[in-house]
């Protein structure tokens, strides 16, 4: 029988198709589709820093004492009233999902600066969490605050958090880093366990009737797993890290291609959100099917099987890939 086992930080899953953070572990109907159509873990939607500063006289007045050093970190505050979260109940959704479900619970934390909100990384596991995961999501637009005084900050940020709690500590990551490999590293050593690659900036557009910025979310598609793949096939076995692929993840075979890039999981949210959360059983048979129909007895077996490492041509990773795609398209002419 095939083995769809697989684990990640420390964490002992029954298949390799997770929950990515998503309004889906808003509510426990909804997450206890989750878990009856086979996910084998939830990460629970991001508590933003933003949310928890306005609960935190303790942080305004830190980030308000700093902001000579770190001048961002008021100017891109919004309006408490934008959310209507607050960390407490972040937490008391949680203990009720810890309470309720048998598969593991991730939580979620989105921020950027060092200071007292770290706090709420002990209560999230206070509250149940069974390892948390730690979006770095930030937009630098200060053409005075270099590259290397953000990253400095996260690693210190990953540390400060590590040293808080005790269960394993992940960290979500945008593709925008210069020297990838080498800041995922750097990350490893202050304490991160495991790597979520990647985020997704969502991107404003204008409203040129009304003169105005607008928002809207648009869901991924599997054409976008191919960053992460890339940097998870490249960064396997050279990183002593678990890998979660996330973005573009839609289709069985997607995430088969994670796991094969050397993923321990495959993160889905976009393909839950569009075609509900019973799609996830569908995609679990179809992955049974393949690797029986391919001989494969185990997601450890496959773990890894295409990273840079093992593959005939790695330099179909890098830049000698791109010249090649160039000159077969002049070819074709």
């Amino acid at each position: 029988m095939t083995d769809l086992t697989t684990k990640y930080l420390g964490l002992e899953l029954k298949n390799p198709l997770v929950a990515a953070a998503s309004p889906l572990s808003r509510k426990l109907e909804s997450a206890r589709r989750l878990e009856e159509a086979g996910a084998s873990a939830i990460v629970m939607y991001s508590l933003f820093e933003e949310q928890i500063i306005h609960e935190s006289l303790e942080l305004d007045h830190y980030l308000t004492r700093g902001k000579d050093s770190f001048s961002e970190a008021l100017s891109y505050l919004p309006d408490a009233g934008m959310y209507s979260l607050t960390p407490d109940k972040y937490l008391n959704q949680v203990s009720l999902l810890k309470k309720e479900l048998k598969i593991p619970i991730i939580g979620s934390l989105n921020g950027v600066s060092k200071g007292g909100w770290t706090r709420y990384a002990r209560r999230i596991e206070e509250a149940g969490a069974d390892a948390l995961e730690l979006n770095l999501y930030y937009l630098a637009t200060d053409p005075n605050l270099r590259s290397e005084d953000i990253e400095a900050a996260q690693i210190d940020l990953v540390a400060d958090i590590k040293s808080a709690i005790k269960i394993p500590l992940a960290v979500k990551l945008s593709p925008y880093i210069t020297s990838l490999p080498n800041f995922v590293a750097r990350l490893v050593e202050a304490g991160a366990q495991g790597l979520v690659l990647f985020n997704r900036f969502y991107q404003p557009d204008f409203d040129l009737q009304e003169l105005e910025v607008i928002h809207s979310l648009e869901l991924s598609t599997s054409s976008e797993l191919r960053v992460p793949l890339r940097w998870i096939s490249i960064m396997y076995g050279k990183v002593n890290a678990d890998f979660a692929l996330t973005s573009g993840v839609h289709t069985a075979k997607d995430a088969l291609k994670a796991v094969m890039a050397g993923a321990s999981i495959a993160m889905l949210a976009s393909k839950l959100l569009h075609d509900g959360e019973r799609s996830l059983s569908a995609l679990l048979s179809e992955m049974t099917w393949w690797m029986e129909t391919h001989e494969y007895e185990s997601i450890n077996q496959m773990r890894g099987s295409m990273c840079q490492k093992f593959v005939r041509e790695p330099s179909a990773f890098e830049r000698a890939n791109y010249m090649k795609m160039l000159n077969s398209w002049r070819d074709r002419a």
